[in-house]
């Protein structure tokens, strides 16, 4: 079994009073929510086993204040291609990673990271899977956890419609 954790980083600064997209750092919001985030993600399910993240500095940033809550330091990578991906995308990169890896998190940006969750859900199976469907298909917002579970051996199996929703956490659900 393989788990996906998606993860919409925190809130950032308006584009319009930062002058390079890439460059947008935290709000103090965003801080709080990230930390939050961290603990609640450390406490629910534990460290990931491996990270990718979008190399933009909220992404970064929103990464080094989920890491303070983790009582694990997992392998990193900062990719390029993760910055303001579409989901085909951000599936691609994903279906890549060693399967010697069970837990992944990939830490990205809307509207590629809500877009996946969406392919990525299958039907709801019991009333707990379809309310937190309902909370996805509502919004996800910034600082927002989604847990997928897929039952396949290897990444390049994973697939539209066969993920279990099995966790769906916007900050203020942790609060």
């Amino acid at each position: 079994m393989k788990r996906l954790f998606l993860l919409r980083h925190a809130k950032a600064v308006a584009a319009e009073l930062s002058a390079e997209d890439r460059e947008r750092p935290l709000t103090e919001r965003g801080h709080d929510d990230a930390l939050l985030m961290g603990a609640y993600l450390n406490n629910a399910h534990g460290a990931p086993d491996l990270v990718l993240c979008s190399p933009s500095a909220r992404t970064v940033e929103t990464w080094e204040l989920i890491s303070r809550g983790l009582d694990a330091v997992p392998k990193v990578r900062m990719v390029d291609a993760l910055y303001l991906a579409p989901w085909s995308v951000i599936l691609k990169l994903i279906r890549t990673v060693h399967d010697e890896t069970e837990n992944l998190l990939v830490i990205g940006h809307n509207p590629g990271m809500e877009n996946l969750a969406e392919v990525f859900a299958r039907k709801a199976k019991d009333d707990a899977e379809k309310k937190r469907a309902n909370s996805l298909d509502e919004k996800f917002p910034t600082a927002t956890l989604a847990v997928f579970t897929f039952e396949v051996e290897h990444w390049k199996n994973v697939a539209a419609g066969e993920g279990v929703l099995a966790d769906f956490k916007r900050p203020k659900d942790v609060v």
